[in-house]
């Protein structure tokens, strides 16, 4: 039996731990994305949760499970946005620094958001090379704890409390969509999907200009992500080493979807269902409504995660 970084006992584990921090998130339902994508779908809506993200699950997981001596340095990560909010605001519930690696190209909305929560911000190119080196020198000049955004594994754990809930409230499910970047979600969801119900499918959406976890899945291997465009500025990070054997294992499929197809579905969540969804969830939307997810046979009832909501309101990509 494969070990991976995260088993179903971290979930749980973590799901008790942030039980007073973060929001049992809803469950949306909407009459006419169910007629477009031909199958009942039961929206977990992350975008309400703390920080407008589930971001926060796995941050308020990793800073509480710090040790007094290790959370009074402080914490630290690079983030173009949702984690970093995430982080600044577990560090302030914590009354701990936090230092906020962003690349000149984030989103102001998220920008703001994290000054708002109390943190340090600390402006970098926009490449992941830069992130790392910022970070490094950053925790080499503070002692701050490194919680990467998505390849750490009480992050993971926390992420994958989103599956805990939505089995829980949607019973019967038998696939389960979320967007894929890092894979900090996804690894999560699979982690706790499988081990509660081994036969659910789990279906990653994934933009086409940030394909990497398309790739990686039908090669069989890891692919880093180069260059990648596309309006979900949250999905376009590698997978991490951590969570790419998960995903490898558990994820049957991965859909990639254009931008065109993100901001149709960012549009119909926002007029039809009232889901007021920033692009890196409308990717989830956009692939239960294309036709290669229609191809899917047996696929009746299907949960959608809605990863965040953090839009900029002056730049709408309509």
């Amino acid at each position: 039996m494969t070990r991976y970084a995260v088993d179903f006992a971290d979930v749980r584990a973590a799901a008790a731990r942030i039980a007073a921090l973060a929001h049992r998130t809803p469950i949306a339902t909407c009459a006419t994305l169910n007629e477009s994508a031909g199958c009942v779908l039961f929206f977990k809506c992350e975008h309400l949760q703390r920080v407008g993200a589930f971001k926060f699950r796995g941050a308020a997981n990793a800073v509480m499970r710090l040790s007094e001596h290790d959370a009074s340095r402080g914490v630290l990560t690079h983030s173009s946005g949702n984690h970093a909010q995430a982080l600044a605001l577990a560090a302030r519930l914590r009354r701990i620094p936090a230092h906020i690696v962003m690349p000149s190209t984030a989103p102001a909305v998220k920008r703001r958001a994290v000054a708002g929560y109390g943190a340090r911000i600390i402006d970098c190119a926009p490449t992941l090379a830069a992130r790392e080196a910022t970070a490094a020198r950053i925790g080499a000049e503070t002692g701050a704890t490194l919680l990467h955004p998505y390849n750490h594994r009480d992050v993971i754990a926390g992420q994958g409390t989103t599956a805990l809930e939505l089995l829980d409230q949607a019973t019967d499910l038998d696939a389960i969509v979320a967007p894929v970047g890092g894979g900090g979600l996804l690894a999560g969801i699979c982690i706790a999907a499988k081990a509660l119900r081994p036969a659910i499918r789990i279906v990653a959406a994934e933009p086409s200009g940030a394909d990497d976890a398309a790739r990686s899945l039908a090669a069989g291997r890891l692919i880093p992500q180069t260059a990648p465009q596309s309006i979900a500025d949250g999905l376009l990070t590698s997978l991490g080493e951590l969570t790419w054997p998960i995903i490898r294992d558990h994820v049957e499929r991965v859909i990639t979807v254009s931008d065109s197809e993100i901001v149709t579905a960012m549009r119909l969540a926002w007029e039809r269902a009232k889901l007021l969804i920033e692009p890196s969830a409308a990717v989830a939307v956009a692939a239960v409504l294309s036709e290669a997810f229609r191809s899917l046979n047996g696929v009746n009832r299907v949960g959608v995660v809605l990863s965040g909501g953090n839009v900029d309101l002056d730049h709408l990509p309509w």
